[in-house]
Parts: C-alpha cells; sequence; structure tokens
C-alpha cells in the first residue's frame, strides 16, 4: 500500500513541448499533446522523475487536495494462482521485489492477474518503479512473460531486465559455492 500525497503539474507557459517527460514516467501518466505537457493525475504517483528531467524547470510537484491510497488487494484473487504465476516468475510470493516500495511479489502478480498487461500499468496499481525504477523492472518483466504477455518496450524506454533470483544464478557457481545452498533453494521453490 503506498499514500501519493503529491501530483505533477506543468507550467504550460514553461513547457516547451520537447518530451523528454513522457518514456521517464512509470505510469505513462504525463503525454504531450499540442506541444505542451499534460498530466493524468488518475495516474500520477509522484515519483518527480518529470520534474527531474525537464530541462525547463515547467514541471513541480505540489500536493493533492486528497492523498491517493494505491494498493492490489491480493486476496481478491486465488492464491494458487499467485503462488502459480510467481513460480513461473521464479519470485517468491512474500519477497519484496521493489526495493523502492518493498511491493512484495504476490501483490505484482495479483496486478497481472486483475489484467495489468504493461509495467505502467502494475506501476499504476502498485506504486513500483516510482523510485528508482531499475530493480523491479526485471521482476515486473518476468511476471508479465510468465503471464504469457508479450512485451514491447516503447521508445527511449528505460525497460531494465536485470537477473535478480537464484535462478539466474550460473551452475558454475552454484557448484563453487555448496554452503550456499542455492540448489537447495531453486529446489525448495522450483
Amino acid at each position: 500500500m503506498k499514500y501519493v500525497k503529491s501530483i505533477a503539474l506543468v507550467d504550460q507557459s514553461q513547457c516547451v513541448g520537447d518530451g523528454i517527460c513522457e518514456p521517464i514516467c512509470p505510469t505513462a501518466a504525463i503525454r504531450v499533446f499540442e506541444k505542451k505537457a499534460v498530466v493524468d493525475g488518475g495516474l500520477c504517483r509522484a515519483c518527480g522523475k518529470c520534474a527531474d528531467i525537464c530541462r525547463k524547470n515547467a514541471i513541480i510537484l505540489v500536493p493533492r487536495e486528497e492523498p491517493l491510497m494505491i494498493e492490489v488487494d491480493a486476496g481478491s484473487v486465488d492464491e494458487e494462482k499467485i503462488q502459480e504465476l510467481c513460480r513461473k516468475a521464479h519470485l517468491f510470493p512474500d519477497q519484496p521485489i521493489c526495493a523502492c516500495t518493498l511491493t512484495p511479489a504476490r501483490e505484482a502478480a495479483a496486478a497481472v492477474l486483475l489484467g495489468a498487461r504493461t509495467p505502467e500499468e502494475i506501476s499504476a496499481l502498485t506504486g513500483m518503479r516510482t523510485g528508482c525504477a531499475i530493480y523491479c523492472m526485471g521482476a515486473i518483466q518476468r511476471l508479465l512473460c510468465a503471464h504469457g504477455v508479450e512485451l514491447t518496450p516503447p521508445a527511449n524506454n528505460r525497460w531494465y531486465l536485470l537477473p535478480l533470483s537464484v535462478w539466474d544464478i550460473p551452475e558454475k557457481v552454484e557448484k563453487r559455492h555448496p554452503g550456499y545452498y542455492i540448489k537447495e533453494d531453486k529446489k525448495l521453490y522450483g
């Protein structure tokens, strides 16, 4: 669960419509129309990435009138389906897969099972990618691919597929370090 207390605001008199803010937004909340950036308040998660990258300082974060609570109710999704999707994606359901929001894999899996089909949709539903946007991106892609979603990264994307699980450890390393019980961990949940 995450409370979003701010929202991005564009000073239209300063915006030059260069679009540099679009690909950096983790929820696709900011778009350029008629050479001016526009923020979808329903999607903005106040990460500040657009404000940080704007060369004209045309974007600032301001307080929302009412805080926005975002959370996927994993309890509304069949637990067996969550377990199965996490297993296919080589993630433990209770494992935090976003270091910035501490979102567990089960919540992101529930978002996918409830219909999220892009990293941006998962980010909008869970708040993931609103911090560093790097660590969790690999896990998001794993979940979507494990669910059979074909991903096509958008232009100028920041979709990083980083191997971040026990299943990505090469067998050579596994054999060299038996005391880490990598093989056993893989059997436990694989």
